[in-house]
């Protein structure tokens, strides 16, 4: 294990990737099926009204994994370089770094939003109807946020570390319990939505204390010392400013469902939102197995950038950007033949079925190319360009997509809202070939000074 990462600068690129990246895209795709089963245990098991529900917590969620994402991803790669540079100290620093990190995070983040729990779900949203479940659901899950980013964090830094199979196999622990958990709380104990929530907290906190006695483990590359376990300031400022990048992505997200939904809830009511977050668990089934592609290619391109092998941080970037086109582009092919057979797996709702139908033929308009921006934005992410990572996260999801969502359901109804998610897509699709194009250049030309200067 001490010597596992040295191979992200050695081993074959496409080999590595395939390594890192199967079982990252096996973990991300096995919690985007639980997503999927959990809104169809909900659907079937409480209620339409309760998937519109469901909806309305999505602001906070994606908040909540804002927040989390930014010290684990931020960590992440910061570890990944210092491993490139063989600097094992800061590595150690780094991992005792995010469990302070990440607690102050969610304790910040947990009491405000359990005061005023209620206001802020009507403000994302929620109706007179819905807001009974989604008050439900979010005040358990917001309670359990400090172990939700303990957990997602630490499994950022086992797969920084060299160590993809446990990364993999603490994610499909989590879904494996919770699928277990889930219908026996749901329909078992009667607990309805509620039930789902506790299923969720409480499988990541049985995860968490395996991940914990891992980094216990006096054989593991990484180790928890008690003198590490305090805030060294350079690694804070440096996690947080890698981490703004994965932070502003998430946080625009939370701002763009909230006018999602208060634009389906005025034009198409309560199941129209219920439509939203149907299409949105299958948009993230495909959208988290890129997710996992590129958790597997950030250690290689970090890696090898802090070593300056750029030849191999150029190889690993195009191998992602071909495999996440071929995974998006079987997204949309799927929501353009059979959207029924799929939407029709939530509900039996034929109104809530035909309201999704139609936003997922639109919303999937553009994913055969979505694949190349998302790995983009990722991998200036994972080199440490934090200011392009930003930049083409503000493009798709805030510059263009808020005027769009505001200006197109006044000509089009709640179509309006659907297609300004696909017609931001396409700007951002662009503005990634720019910047990536320009960014390759600078590294051929680096790479030509360093053997002329040698």
């Amino acid at each position: 294990m001490k010597n596992s990462p040295l191979q992200l600068g050695r081993k074959d690129v496409g080999k590595l990737l395939m390594q890192y990246a199967i079982p990252s895209i096996i973990a991300t795709t096995a919690a985007a099926l639980y997503n999927i089963t959990d809104s169809i245990f909900i659907g079937h098991g409480v209620g339409a009204l309760a998937i519109s529900g469901l909806a309305i917590t999505f602001p906070l969620m994606n908040l909540s994994a804002a927040l989390g994402t930014m010290v684990g991803v931020g960590a992440s790669a910061l570890l990944s370089m210092r491993l490139g540079q063989k600097d094992y100290d800061s590595a150690n620093k780094i991992l005792g770094n995010v469990f302070v990190l990440t607690f102050i995070v969610g304790v910040v983040f947990t009491v405000p939003i359990l005061v005023f729990l209620k206001p802020i779900l009507y403000f994302f949203g929620a109706s007179h109807e819905t807001l009974p479940y989604a008050y439900d659901f979010m005040q358990i899950v917001v309670a359990g946020t400090v172990v939700t980013h303990i957990y997602f964090s630490l499994n950022a830094i086992i797969r920084a570390s060299g160590q993809p199979m446990k990364s993999m196999t603490a994610t499909i622990m989590t879904v494996v319990i919770n699928v277990i958990l889930n219908p026996l709380f749901i329909f078992g104990l009667g607990w309805g939505i509620r039930g789902s929530a506790f299923a969720t907290i409480i499988s990541q906190m049985i995860v968490l204390m395996w991940q914990i006695h891992l980094f216990r483990n006096k054989d593991s590359f990484l180790l928890v010392r008690r003198q590490d376990i305090r805030l060294n300031g350079k690694i804070v400022l440096d996690t947080i400013a890698i981490g703004l990048s994965p932070f502003l992505m998430n946080a625009a997200s939370s701002v763009i469902v909230i006018l999602i939904n208060q634009g389906l809830l005025r034009y198409g009511g309560d199941l129209a939102v219920g439509a939203f977050g149907i299409v949105n668990r299958i948009a993230m089934l495909f959208v988290m197995i890129v997710i996992g592609l590129n958790q597997g290619m950030q250690p290689i391109a970090g890696y090898n950038y802090g070593a300056k092998l750029y030849s191999r941080v150029t190889e690993v970037l195009k191998k992602a950007i071909v495999i996440a086109t071929m995974i998006m582009s079987v997204g949309f092919l799927t929501a353009q033949l059979i959207p029924h057979q799929i939407v029709s797996a939530f509900t039996s709702d034929q109104d809530l079925i035909s309201n999704a139908e139609t936003g997922l033929r639109i919303v999937f308009l553009f994913y055969p190319l979505i694949g190349f921006q998302m790995v983009v934005s990722t991998f200036f992410q994972s080199i440490g360009k934090s200011g392009n990572a930003i930049f083409l996260s503000l493009t798709r999801q805030v510059i263009f997509l808020i005027p769009f969502l505001l200006i197109l359901p006044h000509f089009y109804g709640k179509n309006g809202v659907w297609i300004a998610m696909p017609a931001s897509d396409a700007i951002s699709i662009i503005m990634s070939y720019i910047l990536i194009h320009r960014q390759i250049k600078i590294f051929k030309k680096t790479a030509t000074s360093e053997r002329s200067v040698c």
